[in-house]
């Protein structure tokens, strides 16, 4: 990874902690950042969430696009699933975020799909709200 390329990298992670953390802000559940980008090699990282009800899919989704868009100026260029808000896929580009509702990430289980993916930020370890 070259220096621009790492520079990048990091900019992709601030961002994606930035959508953590506002998932955590609506009461996400067990919400994680993968640093994907080594593995996947078309986005940097994975932000997981989960909710308990489509209506708290919902909220946490359009939190996270406003908060990413306040702070950083970026707004998602696709958004998958809110009709049915079982699995939300915002794509940045550099970073998607997933938002299941709870049994839905269980079922995919995605964490376990990248486990070989370093964790970057995970909720219990950020400071209390």
């Amino acid at each position: 990874m070259n220096g621009t390329e790492h520079r990048g990298a990091i900019d992709s992670h601030a961002r994606a902690i930035a959508a953590a953390e506002a998932a955590a802000e609506k009461k996400a559940n067990e919400v994680v950042v993968l640093d994907v980008g080594d593995i996947l090699g078309i986005t940097e990282a994975f932000v997981v969430a989960s909710a308990s009800n489509r209506r708290q899919v919902k909220a946490i989704v359009d939190e996270v696009e406003e908060q990413v868009r306040v702070l950083h100026g970026s707004t998602p260029t696709s958004v998958e699933g809110l009709d049915d808000a079982g699995w939300v896929l915002m794509d940045y580009g550099d970073f998607v975020v997933h938002v299941f509702l709870d049994e839905t990430r269980e079922y995919y289980a995605l964490e376990r799909l990248w486990s070989d993916a370093p964790t970057i930020w995970r909720e219990a370890d950020a400071p209390a709200r």
